[in-house]
């Protein structure tokens, strides 16, 4: 791999949350990047969009040790708790633990905006320094801080910050080295007093966090071979769920480039309704159906608020609508190379696959008998409304899955998510017994059916076109068998499949297409084209050959097991936003489908 710092920015980094807040952890100690009050908020911690050894004045909360030479991170197993292995040119070590409490208090999910570390001496006599410098308005300014007694406050006229602390406050004010004789605690959380003293929080959140997290994770109904990735990739995608009322994002970051130098560089806090569906369907798989079940209620919401039926491809996490794009010229971005943009202008683009994924992800609540709340007739009636736009736009042009910026064009496979939410109605009538509504999406159906396969045919390169208009072919089209519009072993779709082999790959990766877009040419891949890849190669028969592909896709993970948006293919080296929900979710879905069965294991 590329040992730039660029290349590096995600190699050695983890995250911790708990469905309220996320932050990232670096192994040396470091705490680049975590909005607060919620994830898709003002980063009070943003050393992630600045030049390695050039931290700005203000978004740090380092721990190190003076002189340090090593450092190591991991996780706790089948734990969102992480630690920092510290080590000096003396030998000296310390432990760093960092999380977010999350467990059951008084019969209700207990996840406060806090966040917990804990200093402890391994070896010697360590000697430590802490600066914590929250940042307000993406680092254009700092808080002003006030010290009591065994806690500093910081306040910016907007949110009141509080960490609450056993080690010597003057020590922490001034960032002064001193001596770790014993473990020292941090709790950062709003200004508020806390019931306890540090340490005495500090050990009941930990106890009683690590207990949830394994209690969660023996819910899971994890495959036979893959297990610690899986496991990973579930916790991670928990952690981008927000519990308040079940959005999923799609990172927890923004602005990480795609590529070097490349600007494309977006904001993916928020939830793209699309993405939520594989997130949520993975879940499922898993037997996480409170993930589900809560992602059900949000776009329930979403839905009865949008009354005419038209849906926009990504909302805020509490639903809000408009997400203006700006750029921010305080942070430079991941090595120099912003722009820093808040917000995302994907809201305003017509992608008329949404009215798919909606119905999709819907569709479980119909079917699932372990939901508290399952699908009735009247929530049938809404998605019908969907449905209805779903019928003309199906053949209409739109900005597609990619999110072309300045194009617009007819898309096959948002065509094929207007013809699966047409087939999931027709499916959920006749489970309702309503023969008359399955009758007439039945109808609807098969008519788009046959215009989509008669439109994305290319009789002369035997292939399915990436748009009705073209000739070209895109990796989009590798999820054609999911959507049961066409089989895995369909002629069609083999000779599909070896046309993007030949066109798309480099390596062990796929880009997501060749053409030139907005930005030119796409150079990195697209981490999940790589996992739909290997699923294609499982469906078409070549198992073996889907197995080993799949291998060499974990290996790109970082050192506690996660992945971004995209990967170098060459260098292996991961780009774009951190952790990226699409790709984790491609470890858990493509693990499930290729791992041998327990019943023939054990």
């Amino acid at each position: 791999m590329s040992n730039s710092p660029a290349a590096a920015a995600l190699a050695e980094v983890g995250i911790v949350g708990n469905g309220q807040i996320t932050a990232l952890v670096r192994a040396d100690g470091s705490l680049p990047w975590c909005c607060w009050p919620r994830p898709d908020g003002d980063p009070i911690f943003c050393g992630l969009l600045e030049r390695h050894g050039e931290p700005g004045q203000w978004g740090r909360f380092d721990i190190s040790l003076i002189d340090q030479t090593r450092c190591e991170l991991k996780y706790e197993r089948n734990t969102a708790i992480l630690e920092s292995l510290v080590e000096d040119q003396r030998g000296n070590s310390a432990r760093i633990t960092t999380w977010c409490p999350r467990y059951l208090r008084q019969g209700r999910l207990y996840r406060p905006a806090m966040l917990v570390r804990r200093i402890t001496p391994v070896t010697g006599r360590p000697a430590v320094r802490i600066v914590l410098r929250p940042a307000s308005n993406y680092a254009q300014r700092g808080f002003e801080r006030q010290l009591g007694s065994h806690h500093v406050r910081f306040e910016d006229g907007e949110q009141s910050l509080r960490v609450t602390t056993d080690a010597p406050v003057s020590y922490l004010a001034e960032e002064r080295e001193f001596v770790l004789e014993r473990p020292v605690d941090l709790v950062l959380t709003n200004d508020e007093t806390l019931s306890a003293p540090a340490h005495e929080i500090s050990d009941e959140t930990l106890r009683s966090t690590r207990r949830y997290w394994h209690e969660w994770v023996r819910g899971l109904a994890i495959p036979f071979e893959w297990q610690e990735a899986c496991i990973r990739a579930a916790i991670t995608l928990q952690l981008c769920t927000y519990d308040d009322n079940g959005a999923v994002l799609a990172a927890p970051t923004t602005s990480v480039p795609e590529a070097p130098d490349s600007g494309r560089n977006w904001d993916y806090r928020y939830c793209w309704l699309r993405d939520a569906y594989f997130t949520v369907q993975a879940m499922n798989r898993l037997g996480a159906t409170g993930a589900m079940e809560a992602f059900l209620r949000y776009i329930d919401d979403v839905v009865a608020r949008e009354r005419e039926g038209h849906l926009q491809p990504v909302y805020g996490i509490t639903g809000e609508r408009e997400l203006h794009e700006r750029t921010v010229e305080t942070l430079a971005g991941v090595e120099g190379m912003g722009p820093v943009r808040v917000g995302n202008l994907a809201y305003r683009q017509r992608q008329h696959d949404v009215y798919g994924s909606v119905i999709l992800a819907s569709t479980q609540a119909f079917f699932d008998a372990r939901l508290e709340h399952p699908g009735d007739v009247e929530q049938f009636k809404r998605l019908e409304s969907l449905g209805e736009r779903a019928v003309p736009l199906f053949d209409a042009p739109d900005a597609g899955i990619w999110e072309f910026r300045g194009t617009e064009r007819r898309h096959t496979l948002s065509a094929a998510m207007c013809w699966a939410a047409c087939d999931r109605l027709a499916r959920i009538a006749q489970r309702l017994k309503l023969p008359a509504r399955s009758d007439y999406w039945r109808e609807r159906a098969d008519l788009m059916r046959d215009r989509i396969l008669e439109a994305a045919w290319r009789p002369q390169s035997g292939t399915f076109s990436a748009t009705f208009e073209g000739e070209v072919v895109d990796a989009s089209m590798l999820l054609l068998p999911e959507l049961g519009i066409v089989t895995w072993r369909d002629e069609r779709f083999v000779s599909t499949l070896h046309r993007i082999e030949n066109d798309l790959r480099v390596g062990d990766f796929l880009l997501r297409y060749r053409h030139p877009d907005d930005f030119g040419e796409t150079t990195n891949a697209f981490t999940v084209c790589s996992f739909w890849w290997a699923n294609a190669l499982h469906g078409t028969g070549q198992t073996e050959a889907a197995r080993a592909l799949f291998e060499r896709l974990l290996s790109v993970r970082n050192g506690v097991g996660l992945l971004s948006e995209h990967v170098d293919p060459r260098t292996g080296a991961l780009w774009g936003n951190f952790p990226q929900t699409y790709s984790m979710v491609g470890i858990i879905t493509t693990a499930m489908r290729l791992s041998r069965r327990w019943e023939d294991e054990v």
